[in-house]
């Protein structure tokens, strides 16, 4: 079995390693499988989810997702791979060439049309505007031949949010996480708006920054002037377990207190958590990845079939029981994310080490880039040959001694104040 990381009393991961030369060795041959992994990848509408391949064709994973192929295009825009930075910009237009004429980009699209899921698909909107933010610096008339695109994608978004709480609404399992029962107001597709308000100049930033945190932790000493808002954190407060991490949602009858991983690190890296709270999750997210065998577990408190949360969905095919999928499994893409708030929180031997446990993960049955593992046993699970696991690990890589998110986020929100 794959050596297991280790953690110390302050909840810090420490992922074992050969030698200073052995770990950096590791990490190089990752870069290079990886960015070949995403050349591989890269069809004529862009950054396929996965290898081609038959297993892939049965699963759907040979098309240009939305959030996949928009956080590959990120990725190519700070690591520097002329190729992939095409692949990129090809990605882009392939999922605007196929928004739905209200303004919403595609879950996925392929050669015969484009896909917008059971109850809707809200995040690969907000990815593709991310991305092509992103992808500016380096393509800088990429926005304004998708000018039009981008009004319309901003116009269906804003059509989502609650008007007095600045904040996005969303159907149950219309996410990144689309075998998971969050609903309402939920954490990490706010932490996406929060971010897309910074880039685009929207209105109203400082108020979804504020309702973020009175929202998603209720605990806290916060006075929220809105009576519904008001109501709602009364709501969600009572029999909290976790008040290390933000709620992963919160509607009108129920809150997710299950300790959403890939939420509470946007949250820290786009800046909408404060220094306090920043070290707070962080330790709590490094306590709970005590014995896993690679970075990341998506979820700290995995949902059992006697919780109330639990919806028959979850249970198809086995798929997403107690510590698998998003259930807490473990998600490669996701660690990368991980590693990036940790070295934007000046935690750079930490992001380190979290690094080197990807390119672990990464090499399992000779570098198969898997898309996720069990979270308890570390069996490989899923398809592989997945292009974000191959991305992130580039980014975080890049990230090590260069600040990827909070860099752009401060410079548009200080341009819009």
């Amino acid at each position: 079995m794959n050596d297991k990381p280790a953690s110390n009393r302050d909840g810090v991961v420490r992922m074992p390693t050969a030698g200073g030369n052995d770990a950096l060795k590791t990490i190089e041959i990752c870069a290079e499988k990886a960015t070949a992994l995403m050349r591989c990848n890269l069809g004529a509408q862009g950054f396929l989810a996965a290898t081609p391949g038959t297993g892939a064709r049965a699963r759907g994973y040979d098309r240009v997702f939305g959030r996949d192929a928009a956080i590959c295009a990120i990725a190519a825009a700070h690591c520097g791979d002329e190729e992939l930075l095409a692949g990129a910009e090809r990605s882009l237009i392939s999922l605007a060439a196929q928004q739905a004429p209200n303004g919403q980009i595609p879950k996925y699209v392929e050669a015969a049309g484009a896909d917008f899921w059971y109850l809707g698909c809200i995040d690969a909107t907000l990815w593709w505007l991310i991305a092509l933010a992103h992808v500016k610096m380096r393509v800088p008339d990429l926005p304004v031949r998708l000018q039009s695109n981008v009004e319309r994608a901003l116009a269906w978004l804003s059509c989502q949010e609650h008007q007095q709480i600045y904040l996005l609404q969303q159907n149950e399992a219309s996410d990144w996480a689309d075998i998971m029962p969050r609903s309402g107001f939920v954490l990490y597709t706010n932490a996406l708006w929060y971010y897309v308000k910074g880039l685009y100049r929207l209105s109203h930033a400082p108020e979804t920054r504020q309702h973020f945190n009175h929202l998603f932790h209720p605990t806290g000493n916060h006075y929220a002037e809105y009576k519904r808002l008001r109501l709602l954190m009364h709501y969600a407060r009572a029999g909290i377990a976790n008040r290390d991490m933000y709620l992963s949602f919160v509607n009108l009858g129920s809150r997710g207190d299950e300790g959403d991983v890939f939420g509470n690190l946007l949250a820290v890296l786009f800046g909408l958590a404060d220094d306090h709270r920043s070290r707070r999750i962080l330790g709590h997210i490094a306590k709970n990845q005590d014995g896993a065998a690679f970075p990341v577990r998506v979820t700290c408190t995995p949902i059992g079939r006697e919780d109330p949360f639990w919806r028959t969905y979850m249970g198809r095919h086995r798929q997403n029981l107690e510590h698998r999928y998003h259930n807490g499994g473990i998600w490669p893409f996701v660690g990368g994310f991980w590693a990036l708030a940790l070295s934007s929180s000046g935690r750079t031997g930490e992001a380190e080490s979290v690094l080197l446990g990807l390119a672990k993960a990464a090499a399992v049955n000779g570098w198969q880039f898997n898309e996720w593992f069990h979270g308890l046993t570390g069996e490989p699970e899923g398809m592989p040959g997945q292009t974000w696991n191959a991305a992130m690990f580039l980014l975080a890589r890049h990230g090590l001694t260069n600040r990827v998110f909070r860099r752009i986020y401060e410079r548009s929100d200080t341009a819009s104040r």
